[in-house]
């Protein structure tokens, strides 16, 4: 049987591993991938922690997949060997439970998720459910289009739903992976981009990328800052510092929202008369479905919104999620494969 290189934890909390399986065969409603690139992304933690219920091991990381279609299975509609295809964090739905039935097929009681549910991009070759398929534009190279399916449509998909209309001050909290695609996206969606960051070492970057205004937040009170411009529309709060989130809530506009983006197990404090007296929000978002993906792709090509990578061969997959982990990756790591 032909073979495929993949990478694998073999159980919660150990190291990844290079391994040789035979090459997957889809099934009723899947389709086979030859993986090109797979970005690396912080909740691939999940995976390699056992921090998310019920993953079976072995399994294989990676939920920002970009490749090509190289077999299809039976009741597979419109999608043909050959086409270029992604597959993000949305991975499957059930379509009967109760979300399902509305439409809202991301926040599925039974979603699948690829690197959890099931074997991700660490590898040459994977399957995914018909469902989860995003068609990658021309203009999108590999590498660049895998962190846009992750990273990329949860910014952009959170700040289209936001409300905020062109000339809203929308503030970027952190300037990382997500956040420096955030910048982008704000500014070319026409809003007044405030980038919030530590340090004056990142207001170059950040000016660079699209923001109107910097703020340190070591040196400068953002909230008091924010509030010279009449307040944010929206905070989208790319950090994973819940101090952090709390500290810039009062620089919300009346009818602002902070959109949490990053995953921190503390809680944000805030001050009910601080919402209660502006009507001020506090929302989560996850990602997107598959159509969403596509979307964020469109739009990426369109208004030359890119994320700043490193690649590496996929032998170095180990070494690209330590880098990604120890916070020196910039700003997105992204395994290829010789496929």
């Amino acid at each position: 049987m032909p073979s495929m290189r993949c990478v694998e934890v073999k159980a919660a909390n150990q190291s990844l591993q290079m391994v040789e399986r035979e090459i997957p065969t889809p099934t009723a409603g899947q389709v086979l991938i030859r993986v090109q690139a797979c970005g690396v992304c912080h909740s691939d933690s999940f995976t390699m922690m056992g921090a998310f219920p019920g993953i079976a091991y072995p399994r294989v990381p990676g939920h920002e997949v970009v490749g090509v279609i190289d077999k299809v299975g039976e009741r597979v509609p419109n999608w043909k060997p050959g086409q270029r295809v992604g597959v993000g964090w949305h991975g499957g739905h059930c379509g009967h439970c109760p979300s399902c039935r509305r439409g809202d097929f991301v926040t599925c009681q039974n979603a699948q998720i690829p690197g959890i549910s099931y074997d991700g991009g660490y590898a040459e070759y994977m399957v995914a459910p018909f469902e989860a398929l995003a068609a990658i534009p021309d203009e999108l190279d590999a590498a660049e289009a895998a962190p846009l399916l992750c990273a990329g449509i949860t910014t952009y998909n959170s700040l289209r739903n936001s409300g905020v209309r062109a000339g809203d001050t929308v503030a970027v909290l952190g300037i990382g992976g997500l956040g420096h695609l955030g910048v982008q996206f704000a500014a070319k969606m026409g809003c007044r981009t405030v980038a919030i960051a530590r340090g004056a070492d990142k207001e170059p970057l950040a000016r660079e990328l699209g923001a109107h205004l910097y703020l340190d937040s070591t040196t400068q009170d953002v909230s008091a800052e924010l509030g010279k411009l009449g307040g944010a529309r929206v905070i989208l709060s790319t950090v994973t510092n819940s101090k952090a989130m709390s500290e810039v809530l009062g620089g919300l506009a009346v009818n602002g929202k902070m959109i949490v983006l990053g995953a921190s197990s503390e809680p944000i404090e805030v001050s009910p008369f601080l919402l209660i007296g502006g009507r001020r929000g506090i929302q989560g978002w996850p990602s997107g479905t598959s159509s969403d993906s596509e979307d964020t792709l469109a739009f990426s090509a369109l208004a030359n919104v890119r994320p700043m990578i490193e690649t590496m061969p996929l032998e170095r997959a180990a070494e690209a999620y330590e880098r990604m982990m120890s916070g020196a990756a910039r700003f997105r790591m992204v395994i290829t494969t010789s496929r």
